[in-house]
């Protein structure tokens, strides 16, 4: 657990197997994988002030699928709290779709109530002033400035998580795993500023004994249960 936590940019399960001499890369695999299932805190608070939020691909090149058409790969949705020109804490999460009833339940589980929403255009957020939030939207096609410089936030967040799982993780992670992924991500995000690894060593503990158990057969079931093309090329 020490070791995890103070490496900079994560650890993979063939890095933490060669540190701890482990004979097998599945038990090293599986440890990360308890680990990572600690690593949301129980109760954790919400994002608040105004938040920019938008989804994302993530996988290998599609060609020929323009925008949310990009079927195969992995969708993810990504909330950035904004500090100023900065980023504060950030959320993320796996959805099936673009559509509200992926996108509104993110939000709901990840800004509180009354918040400002920064989004592009798409209609999946449209019904976010009716839950209870102010929504700022800023329609992306046809302007002379880029989604990446009109959203800067969420889309800083983005390239990270991308450039993170393909230098740390070996460039493959399965669909099935991938929240436990961004779960590791987030933690390590919201802790970029702190100057002391032992605090993240010590939060991670604190975490460990707050969540339930999960067995190393239920783990690696689950994985083998991972169809091949639920692999997604990073």
């Amino acid at each position: 657990m020490w070791w995890v936590t103070t490496q900079k940019n994560g650890a993979s399960a063939l890095g933490l197997q060669r540190v701890l001499g482990l004979q097998r890369y599945e038990t090293a695999w599986t440890m990360l994988h308890k680990l990572r299932r600690a690593m949301v805190r129980p109760g954790r608070d919400l994002l608040t002030g105004r938040v920019e939020i938008d989804e994302c691909y993530v996988g290998g090149l599609e060609e020929g699928l323009p925008g949310r058409l990009n079927l195969g790969k992995a969708m993810v949705v990504v909330a950035a709290q904004e500090d100023g020109p900065g980023i504060g804490r950030i959320r993320m999460r796996q959805i099936v779709d673009a559509s509200a009833a992926s996108l509104i339940p993110f939000v709901q589980d990840s800004v509180e109530p009354g918040s400002v929403i920064h989004t592009d255009g798409w209609q999946g957020y449209a019904s976010l002033e009716s839950k209870g939030y102010k929504h700022d939207v800023t329609i992306v096609t046809r302007k002379k400035k880029t989604a990446s410089e009109l959203l800067p936030r969420v889309h800083r967040v983005v390239s990270l998580l991308k450039r993170w799982l393909m230098g740390t993780h070996q460039g493959a992670v399965s669909h099935k795993h991938l929240d436990y992924y961004l779960d590791e991500f987030t933690f390590r995000f919201n802790r970029r500023r702190s100057r002391s690894r032992g605090k993240l060593f010590y939060r991670l503990a604190q975490q460990a004994v707050s969540v339930g158990p999960v067995t190393a057969c239920q783990i690696i079931h689950a994985d083998k249960a991972a169809k091949p093309q639920d692999v997604v090329a990073w």
